[in-house]
């Protein structure tokens, strides 16, 4: 049950109600959680719509992007992300396998994915510098703007991550595997 305040969607005007028709032209719907950060801030939704915009413009793959959303949302155990995430990752390719792989550290049948999952892992659980040494290992893989557009997308989900961790989001799409 959310804990937030948030207005039906259709009840949104202004810049909600604008960002709302643009994401259910889109995809067909407004996901619970961007109805939740729209109807609240439409700021915040606008802001985060750019930067997952500014990430499709990246040196980072469309299963690049996910598997690391994945990856965080797991560290951070946001139900709703992982949820949301599982189901793009197989839109945009990610076999069951690698779905599993980048989300707990296993064998995802993609080395370079595994890499960059065991990075952004390292990065959001622990604090401090980043052992040199993992730094080493995504940079025999990623290229320095890999893995700075791979910071753009930890942060992208991060936020989501928070938003529905705050809000205790009611899924709307199926629970991740």
């Amino acid at each position: 049950m959310p804990r937030l305040t948030i207005a039906p969607v259709t009840e949104a005007t202004g810049q909600a109600a604008k960002l709302f028709a643009a994401i259910k032209s889109a995809v067909g719907m407004v996901p619970n959680a961007y109805a939740g950060i729209g109807t609240l801030s439409p700021v915040a939704l606008e802001s985060a719509l750019q930067l997952d915009g500014a990430l499709r413009k990246s040196s980072l793959s469309a299963k690049e992007i996910e598997a690391i959303k994945l990856a965080v949302s797991e560290k951070a155990g946001c139900d709703y992300c992982l949820a949301a995430h599982a189901l793009m990752g197989k839109k945009v390719g990610l076999s069951s396998q690698a779905i599993q792989g980048v989300r707990h550290g296993l064998p995802s049948g993609e080395a370079r994915l595994d890499v960059l999952a065991d990075f952004v892992r390292q990065l959001v659980g622990t604090s401090g510098t980043v052992d040199a040494a993992v730094v080493e290992r995504v940079r025999a893989v990623y290229s320095d703007a890999q893995i700075v557009d791979t910071l753009l997308a930890v942060t992208a989900i991060t936020f989501t991550n928070l938003f529905n961790r705050v809000n205790d989001t009611v899924l709307d799409f199926p629970p991740a595997p």
